[in-house]
């Protein structure tokens, strides 16, 4: 592992909890060459130099654990439920982070309905980061900003006073001097799922060469 993370420990924390109500049946258990999209997401983070990974499920909960099997007994990962799921967004926020370790000093989000968030970039989200003194961190392509995001333990109680179906967006915008940007080389990093149309542009990119995500 990284050795930075063995004094600023990181936890990740996978929002897999909604109802998916625009793509119309459950994004998480979407197939990607045979995968559940949530697994991919799962197996990026484990790949990565997060020392922990809480993963959020709610909407067809039961489901999502029968499909990953065995890997929800990772040393590394940790799984709760958000009966609250139908609250919003924050609900799956205040949920996992209440899950993430108290020694943890920085958390990271990571969305279930962005599989080409690899290990490589959540990597370099964390090396940029931990380097920095900011305390908070956004992946920027061409000026436009997405997700993994990361804060620290700073913003652990501003993070739990979000309502409704709201993310860390309005906490960034409040904050931007405390904001650090990392350039990506590729917008397929912060490419998400909301149509069909979405499922199947990420199904044929990733059936093509491992090097061209990086062109």
């Amino acid at each position: 592992m990284n050795d930075t993370l063995s004094y600023q420990p990181a936890t990740g924390v996978i929002l897999a909890a909604g109802r998916s109500a625009r793509f119309g049946t459950p994004k998480q258990l979407l197939k990607l060459n045979n995968r559940p999209m949530v697994e991919w997401v799962i197996d990026n983070a484990l790949k990565s130099c997060l020392q922990h990974i809480v993963v959020v499920l709610g909407c067809q909960y039961q489901s999502v654990l029968n499909r990953l099997g065995d890997k929800t007994h990772h040393p590394r990962l940790k799984i709760v439920v958000n009966h609250s799921f139908r609250e919003g967004l924050s609900s799956s926020l205040h949920c996992g982070l209440n899950a993430v370790h108290r020694q943890s000093e920085a958390v990271m989000f990571l969305l279930a309905d962005q599989p080409l968030a690899d290990a490589e970039l959540i990597n370099l989200l964390l090396d940029k980061f931990q380097a920095s003194d900011k305390g908070i961190c956004v992946p920027v392509y061409q000026g436009k900003r997405g997700n993994p995001t990361i804060f620290r333990k700073r913003y652990y109680d501003k993070l739990m006073m979000i309502k409704g179906d709201l993310g860390g967006r309005g906490l960034i915008k409040a904050h931007s001097e405390d904001v650090l940007e990392v350039w990506i080389c590729t917008p397929a990093y912060l490419w998400d799922i909301d149509t069909i149309g979405d499922a199947a542009k990420i199904q044929r990119f990733i059936r093509l060469p491992g090097d061209v995500l990086m062109a």
